[in-house]
């Protein structure tokens, strides 16, 4: 079994579990009487269990029950499994809390611990699934003594992709009420081995950037209070050895399975001890926890990697596309749409869509968007969020008729909704102004001229919900981008009573999972993306919900170059929504070659972002070839090994990427130049993830190659005239 437990190991080690998956170990131990539950090891597979020479107890200081005099000492450098605050560890803790008296102080010892074969659900969470033949778990039950606080650690173990999950679940077991003021879901204490940290940033139309930085003394933080994930940081970190690249060097990292604030950190001690925490963000978070009452964290992703990021990146794929993306496009090829934002914003109506449907058509896309500006009076973004019912002023004969006539013409039908918020000029908010998030007697705090709604009152959540399904069941729908344009401020309810006004935020994003939720099982053929603001909200917690996520505003191929390499670093392809839109491009102004822009939207999902009826005709003509170059390659792109070959935001050259089958008999690599250089000289790249002893053909070419000469002698890349250039190179096994 993939989890395994002995006891008395020795005086001071009172039990080892040790959690296997095929390639790594995670180990942690039971200490001392009192049952301090600290962590041993995690990496490459290890045959043996005992460990116990590793974990320093019998250095001093020494642990309490032999030298109680220094257990402030104890607690200050044993690598805990879960550190509490307020007793003598100073290093970042996982948990908190306030008693009704004011105290805090918590110290969670090992009482017992329950291993059975597949993974439970979290209550109201996304989290990873996996059958029994899987994946296999242990729920490790520690206590305070003190308050009667309990906590039950939860780690799922999935043998055939190399992760652990972890996740935290409170119990207040004791008489009085209390209040958590933290409540992280996963920690990793080790030594530091000059590590560095690898991190994801950004902004609006640049998201996930990726930055690596020394792990120096003191704590390095990245973290969002914006209610969100956010476009500015990533619930994602991973401290890797000095020089580990794509391919060599040791890689531990974290993922949180959430969608609202969060803080990831690590921390270099005063011993050279590293602290990597994740959870979610304690400001603004205080959860009353009444008796007998629980708390459930969200669940964290961790992996192992002693073959560089590249391995790294292609487990988290795995995991994501098996273990994580649900319904009816799981494993399904998506409809290439159209989607009218860029090609007319708020300047449209039935006509002009129709047209637009109608030339698509002709060119083989399958699916037309209808995006913002449909409902209300909503002309501009100032106005009538709220309001969901359709704009018969634009589309004379409702949407049920419009709808029709798309399908006539062989596309299916998608719609855009901004569900979580609302307008001042509404007539929504002038019924319910009580029903925004909002802090009584001040002036909001607008942001696109709009407000959040209170999704935590029961009444908003259903009418919320409602408004939407009202609208998918009066046409055929079969596809909505669910977007979300503003961060969370002004945090105050109408609601919920003062001493639970710090559980708004996480209280409004379990709200948002319910809605998703429901509109899952009520229409289980819907294809959902998520979007927020672009790339806001792309998190594995809005991946449980919808198989794609709108990857950002930015749509310039060449800006989403580093996009698209940030976010395929622990995303799979699948999941990136990537459309080919017009120039010059509306977010950056720059021109780049229509073929280009082809080339670096199959990187994710595909489709076009664009008045087709209007783009040059050389343009319109490439589309039915970008079409069928979807249709070709989409396969492998979406269930294929992803590699790094180069990075533009390295070498500031060029960039380039594959994808490779997992029976390695087919290859695409995609090439970009994006500046050219004043030379005749070929570029030569190495292959990545070719079978050393099978003989390949490039697509066009002659000769025949063995892998192994491919991945290490290279290939020759012709220089193209001109910048922002790219090519695909195909490669097949020669049967």
């Amino acid at each position: 079994m993939a989890i395994q437990f002995y006891q008395n190991i020795s005086d001071e080690i009172k039990g080892i579990f040790k959690l296997d998956t095929k390639e790594t170990s995670y180990v942690m131990g039971v200490v001392d009487s009192e049952g301090f539950l600290g962590h041993i090891y995690y990496g490459s597979r290890l045959n043996d269990y005992r460990l116990a020479h590793v974990l320093r107890v019998k250095e001093a200081p020494f642990v309490p029950s032999v030298n109680n005099r220094d257990r402030g000492s104890f607690l200050d450098s044993f690598p805990m499994e879960y550190p509490a605050e307020g007793l003598g560890d100073y290093r970042e803790s996982c948990i908190a809390l306030e008693t009704r008296g004011g105290n805090t102080g918590l110290s969670l010892n090992y009482v017992s611990h329950k291993i059975t074969e597949g993974k439970p659900a979290l209550l109201g969470l996304p989290a990873s699934f996996g059958e029994k033949s899987v994946c296999s778990s242990v729920e490790i039950l520690c206590e305070d003594a003190h308050t009667g606080v309990q906590a039950a650690f939860l780690y799922t173990v999935f043998e055939d992709v190399d992760i652990i999950t972890r996740s935290v679940r409170v119990i207040n077991k004791g008489n009085e009420e209390l209040y958590l003021t933290k409540v992280f879901s996963a920690c990793l204490d080790m030594d530091n081995r000059d590590f560095e940290a690898v991190s994801l940033h950004g902004s609006w139309a640049r998201e996930r950037h990726i930055q690596t930085v020394p792990v120096s003394h003191g704590k390095l933080s990245i973290e969002s209070v914006r209610g969100e994930s956010s476009h500015q940081d990533h619930p994602f970190m991973a401290v890797k050895t000095k020089g580990t690249d794509q391919d060599h060097g040791e890689v531990y990292a974290m993922h949180f399975v959430y969608s609202g604030n969060f803080k990831v950190m690590v921390q270099n001690d005063q011993f050279d001890q590293i602290r990597m925490t994740m959870g979610i963000h304690p400001e603004g978070f205080k959860w009353k926890l009444g008796p007998g009452e629980e708390f459930q964290a969200p669940e964290v992703v961790m992996t192992y990697s002693d073959e560089g990021l590249g391995k790294m990146t292609r487990t988290f794929h795995d995991f994501y596309r098996n273990h994580l993306i649900r319904g009816a496009y799981k494993d399904k090829k998506r409809p290439i749409l159209i989607n009218n934002w860029e090609a007319t914003y708020f300047e449209f109506n039935t006509e002009k869509l129709i047209a637009i449907a109608r030339q698509a058509s002709e060119l083989g896309i399958e699916m037309l968007v209808m995006d913002d500006g449909w409902f209300g009076n909503r002309f501009d973004d100032n106005r009538a969020l709220g309001d969901w019912i359709v704009n018969e002023e634009k589309l004379p004969g409702g949407l049920k008729y419009l709808v029709d006539q798309v399908n006539k013409l062989g596309l299916k039908f998608g719609i855009w909704f901004e569900p979580e918020m609302i307008s001042p000029d509404s007539d929504l908010y002038r019924a319910h102004p009580d029903w925004a998030i909002a802090i009584p007697g001040r002036v909001g705090t607008l942001s696109r001229n709009q407000y959040v709604l209170d999704l935590t009152r029961r009444e908003v959540l259903d009418y919320t919900y409602e408004s939407v399904a009202k609208v998918l069941r009066s046409a055929n729908i079969e596809y909505v981008k669910w977007d979300m344009n503003r961060q969370l401020t002004d945090i105050g309810s109408a609601y919920l009573p003062a001493e639970r006004m710090g559980e708004l935020y996480h209280r409004y994003v379990l709200a948002v999972y319910e809605l998703q939720d429901r509109l899952m099982k009520d229409f289980p053929y819907l294809l959902l993306e998520n979007c927020s603001g672009g790339g806001a909200r792309f998190d594995p917690g809005m991946l449980y919900y919808s198989p794609q996520i709108w990857c950002s505003d930015d749509t310039d191929a060449i800006e989403r170059l580093k996009i698209q390499e940030g976010t395929a670093l622990i995303y799979p392809l699948s999941a990136m929504g990537a459309h080919v839109s017009d120039c010059p491009n509306h977010t950056v102004g720059r021109v780049t070659p229509f073929e280009t822009r082809g080339h670096v939207a199959l990187a994710g999902t595909f489709g076009y972002e664009l008045d087709v009826t209007k783009i040059p005709a050389q343009d319109r003509e490439m589309i039915p070839e970008q079409v069928a170059m979807y249709h070709k390659y989409n396969d492998l792109v979406r269930e294929g090994d992803y590699y790094r070959i180069a990075s533009y935001s390295e070498n500031r050259y060029y960039d380039c990427y594959g994808v490779v089958s997992k029976d390695k008999k087919e290859a695409l690599y995609t090439f970009v130049q994006v500046l050219n250089r004043p030379n005749y000289h070929s570029r030569r790249i190495f292959f990545k993830g070719l079978d050393p002893m099978k003989e390949y053909r490039i697509e066009g070419e002659e000769g025949v190659y063995f892998g192994d000469v491919l991945m290490k002698a290279g290939y020759l890349v012709q220089n193209m005239w001109g910048d922002y250039k790219s090519r695909l190179i195909h490669i097949l096994e020669v049967s």
